[in-house]
This record gives C-alpha cells, structure tokens and sequence, in this order.
C-alpha cells in the first residue's frame, strides 16, 4: 500500500509583528504575508502611508487615482500577495488594510491586485489554486462588470468602472 504525504513547505520567518509574519519560502525565496491572529471581516489589521507616490505604477505600489502610485509602509505588507479569493482589501481611501473574509492565524493574507489597480506593470498567470481563478491578471481594466461586482474595490477603480458605461 502506497502511503500519500502531503509535502512540508520549508520557510525562514524574515519579519514578525504582532499582527503577522512574512515568511519566506526556503526553495523560492518567495515573500508571502501570514496571519499571528483572528480576524474577522470588516476588522481593520493595520493603517500604512505612502513612502514614495509615483506617476508610473510598478509591481510593488497601489493605484490611488490616474497618475499616483504609491509604494507603502510599514514594509512588511508590500508582501500580501495576490488571490483570487481575497481575505483582505486595501482601502486606499482610509489607508488601511481591512479583513473581507475570516482569517486565522496561520493563514496566509491575500488581495486582489485589480481591487486597486485598473491597468497593471506586470500582469501575471495567477496560480492562487481557487476556484474562481481567474487567470492572467492584468487589471480591473480588463475584467468584466459581473466579475468586478463579486469584490471589494477602491473608489477609483469603482469610479473607472462606472466611467466606462
């Protein structure tokens, strides 16, 4: 009889607060976000701030309107990740990061990247393993109105999205 294991990620802890750690996986060196507590939604985990505002987006800032991009503090959550099936949300507007769904400790912290983002640097085949996957993404800008309706999204992409009607 064969005997499944599920395989152990190995990973160093490289940042750690009272709210989370950022973990790093050992055979990638991937940076990823994880929950040292519960939340629930509409809870708020952290405020950030701006460190630096763009004109130009890159693959670490938040859209905050056209020609502003900013790059945040505290650092450590520069490492939230992308899912498709989001826990937490940027609320660019408040300028704080707000839970969308329960979140334990343990579990990694998400966002969906076009919940801020309207046309992205560096679109990217999504990999998040959830069933409503969706793909490439490349932006709010590139997804449909049915889509965009099943998340939480910043007041400047609401407002790009319903400038296009």
């Amino acid at each position: 009889m064969k005997s499944s294991t599920i395989p152990q990620l190995s990973y160093d802890i490289v940042f750690s607060e009272d709210i989370a750690e950022v973990r790093q996986a050992t055979d990638s060196g991937a940076k990823s976000l994880y929950a040292k507590q519960s939340f629930h939604p509409g809870d708020v985990l952290a405020k950030f701030y701006p460190e630096a505002i763009l004109s130009n987006a890159t693959y670490l800032t938040i859209q905050l309107d056209e020609k502003e991009h900013i790059s945040i503090l505290p650092e450590y959550l520069r490492y939230t990740n992308h899912s498709c099936a989001p826990n937490i949300f940027f609320d660019t507007a408040r300028l704080e990061v707000v839970c969308v769904k329960p979140v334990q400790p343990g579990d990694e912290m998400t966002f969906f990247y076009p919940s801020s983002e309207w046309d992205m640097a560096q679109p990217f085949d999504c990999c998040c393993g959830k069933k409503e996957c969706l793909g490439t993404i490349q932006g709010a800008k590139y997804l449909s109105d049915e889509i965009l309706k099943t998340y939480k999204l910043t007041d400047f992409i609401l407002n790009k999205v319903n400038s296009r009607h």
